[in-house]
């Protein structure tokens, strides 16, 4: 195995393409481990000229290029696959072609990883928002949880009543969404500058119904700079979805700093719709942090709900529902393996942690500004 093994390197380092992949993967993991480096040279400098570039030369192409180039891959993936079945079959399989396959999958992952950092992937790594905004981000009490939900359960209900039917479908036309989302951060900007949003570039993803069955709203792709946003699930999660998206492609890569971001865009929005939209969503995610401390608080809370939120929350929850099937769990296990490996050790439970981050705002800011 050793010699073997052996054989495999020394052929990789015949080739220039390789010592540059494995020199860089190197780097990578090593400036991973200095965030306020991180922070300074690459997500305050050399990311936002690549992702301007990238939103530039995509931006106005009617559709998903991101979608296309992932599409193409998996079929890249599964010619390959069936290619190395009908070699097993036919019992070809010989050291040569098994090293050549090997070296072929390790320079892919190689590839693929290096790009995927050099082109956001590091944004992982960054001090991000809390350092920009000044936030001091800890673990919170229940009183400090009782008084975030109270208090956007007061805003949720306020614009349940306010927001008409009319204003909800005046959002339908993807393209009004989508720039209103642009012009949310554009509102957002004015309070803090290094939210600034230009050019733009969302799409709504070729893969939405698709999306439904593997349980994604919306997905920002870094090979393309384009934000995707899933356009067939409930409308009033639409303008939250958009924002959150957005806020990746500013750099904002974990889930709890893209939710925190895209909850300042529509916060600062004067369109009821996007308001109502990330008060029902933060409500969700706060209420379910009382469940998990305080069941008879949180069932209290739900009681209070104004009767379109009720209906909005079952809604959403049917949706999903009629969309469960064998597959979401696996896809689900997968990414919440994908959020731990990238600096992220609460999984998917990372979306949650903006409750931390929202109460450190208004303690820092104010209850009046949530």
């Amino acid at each position: 195995m050793q010699q073997f093994l052996t054989r495999l390197f020394a052929r990789l380092m015949k080739s220039w393409s390789w010592v540059l992949l494995i020199v860089l993967t190197i780097l990578i993991k090593w400036v991973s481990w200095y965030p306020g480096w991180v922070e300074i040279n690459y997500s305050r400098t050399v990311y936002p000229v690549i992702a301007k570039t990238q939103r530039f030369l995509f931006g106005r192409i009617p559709f998903s290029v991101g979608d296309i180039f992932y599409g193409f891959l998996i079929l890249v993936v599964i010619f390959k696959t069936f290619q190395f079945i009908k070699v097993v079959i036919r019992r070809r399989l010989n050291r040569q072609y098994f090293i050549a396959g090997l070296q072929q999958i390790i320079f892919f992952f190689l590839f693929v990883y290096v790009f995927f950092n050099l082109l956001w992937g590091l944004n992982y790594n960054r001090q991000g928002i809390a350092n920009q905004l000044g936030l001091n981000v800890k673990q919170y009490s229940l009183a400090d949880l009782d008084t975030l939900t109270t208090t956007i359960e007061i805003r949720l209900n306020e614009y349940a009543a306010f927001v008409s039917e009319g204003q909800r479908d005046s959002f339908d036309k993807k393209k009004t969404l989508f720039n209103n989302a642009g012009e949310a951060y554009h509102e957002v900007e004015k309070l803090y500058p290094f939210l600034t949003y230009k050019p733009k570039s969302t799409k709504p993803s070729l893969y939405s119904y698709l999306g439904n069955y593997l349980g994604f709203q919306g997905y920002y792709n870094p090979f393309s700079g384009e934000a995707q946003v899933n356009t067939t699930i409930p409308r009033f999660l639409e303008p939250f979805v958009t924002t959150h998206e957005i806020a990746h492609q500013l750099g904002y890569a974990k889930e709890n700093e893209a939710n925190f971001v895209g909850y300042l865009a529509c916060r600062n929005y004067p369109s009821p719709v996007f308001k109502y939209s990330v008060y029902l969503d933060m409500y969700r995610y706060a209420v379910g942090e009382v469940y998990g401390r305080d069941t008879t608080l949180a069932n209290e809370f739900q009681k209070k709900l104004h009767p379109q939120v009720v209906k909005d929350i079952k809604e959403f929850y049917n949706f999903y529902r009629r969309y469960k099937n064998p597959v979401e769990p696996v896809i689900m296990w997968f990414y919440n393996h994908y959020l731990i490996a990238n600096n992220q050790p609460g999984g998917k439970q990372t979306y949650n942690e903006v409750v931390a981050w929202l109460i450190a705002y208004y303690k820092k800011f104010g209850i009046e500004a949530l």
